[in-house]
């Protein structure tokens, strides 16, 4: 079960306070396979304040952590809300979220975490969702809009039964704004980001979340035209997560072990096999819980967490995906 009982272990004080408890007082059907959830503090206090782009942890049940953006106003300080996908390739969590978090059940939030904010918000924006991707990019349409920010919506589905929360993108204050583009309509409709881009003001920043591929397109199309990286922000809700290539020697510094870690396991598999204690959630490079400091070596960087000045530095490394450049990799673990 995902919901909290009696007699399962409480945590620690210094664990339990990076988490919050909250009761679900809403889950509807946004879309299919989407469910929206509502959670409020039990008490009816007010929740801790989060910027558009932020993202919680779930404790989804049986030991299981996944993430999930928080996709209402952030104005709000009443609820957070999450859109979760079951998705068909799921590794339990969306799958345990959808079968157990009823109304009424109390459930674990971790304080929420933003790895995608919105960097500028006197600068234009393009806002682009694909599928799921659509939930952190309307919290952003949200504080935008409060903002008084110049700013557009391109929401991006196969169908009309899979676009979730149609009814709060194409109404009141957020209508002005957004377009949705449906893969199964006529031509004329679908998402030409060049085209959008040729008649936009060049300090136009652009986030894009959703699919990798759809993000990649974005990307792709976006740099065709001359966009700057460093106006092309994105969060990506899935990850192929290679772990090709030779073995290198993992020096465990404050635990005084060393291991090599062989083509096709991660870092982090190598050391939880030994015991020793890695956080690790996503498992796809994606969430940052398994950043570690770098003592020693050149990791070679598969995350999609850090950007291109931290991947440079060399300061941290992704255990859960990433591999070393050179032969030692020593590290603050």
């Amino acid at each position: 079960m995902s919901h909290i009982s009696a007699s399962e272990p409480r945590l620690d004080q210094e664990e339990a306070a990076k988490w919050l408890r909250l009761k679900v007082v809403n889950r509807r059907i946004v879309a299919r396979d989407i469910v929206a959830f509502d959670l409020e503090d039990p008490a009816g206090e007010p929740l801790p304040v989060f910027a558009a782009g932020a993202h919680v942890d779930v404790r989804a049940g049986d030991g299981l952590i996944r993430q999930y953006s928080l996709c209402n106003d952030p104005r709000e300080r009443h609820r957070y809300r999450l859109g979760i996908l079951l998705d068909p390739q799921s590794r339990g969590g969306s799958a345990a979220i959808h079968a157990g978090f009823a109304e009424g059940e109390l459930v674990d939030i971790g304080m929420p975490r933003n790895l995608f904010p919105i960097r500028d918000k006197a600068r234009p924006a393009l806002l682009f969702g694909g599928g799921i991707g659509i939930t952190p990019i309307l919290a952003m349409a949200h504080e935008l809009e409060a903002a008084g920010a110049s700013f557009a919506l391109h929401y991006c589905v196969r169908d009309a039964s899979r676009a979730a929360f149609l009814d709060e993108i194409g109404a009141g204050a957020l209508a002005p704004h957004c377009k949705v583009h449906f893969d199964d309509g006529a031509a004329e409709q679908r998402l030409d980001v060049a085209a959008l881009l040729a008649g936009a003001d060049r300090r136009t920043d652009l986030y894009v979340c959703g699919p990798a591929g759809f993000i990649d397109h974005v990307r792709s199309e976006a740099r065709r035209v001359g966009w700057p990286d460093d106006q092309i922000h994105s969060e990506s809700f899935d990850a192929a997560v290679d772990l090709s290539g030779g073995s290198f020697e993992l020096i465990a510094e404050r635990s005084g072990r060393r291991f090599i870690v062989p083509p096709g396991k991660s870092p982090a598999q190598v050391l939880l096999d030994a015991g020793i204690d890695v956080p690790v959630s996503c498992e796809q490079g994606i969430c940052g819980t398994c950043l570690c400091d770098v003592l020693e070596g050149t990791p070679d960087h598969r995350d999609l967490i850090q950007s291109d000045e931290e991947k440079a530095s060399n300061k941290q490394i992704a255990l859960c995906c990433s591999r070393s450049l050179t032969p030692v990799l020593r590290i603050d673990l």
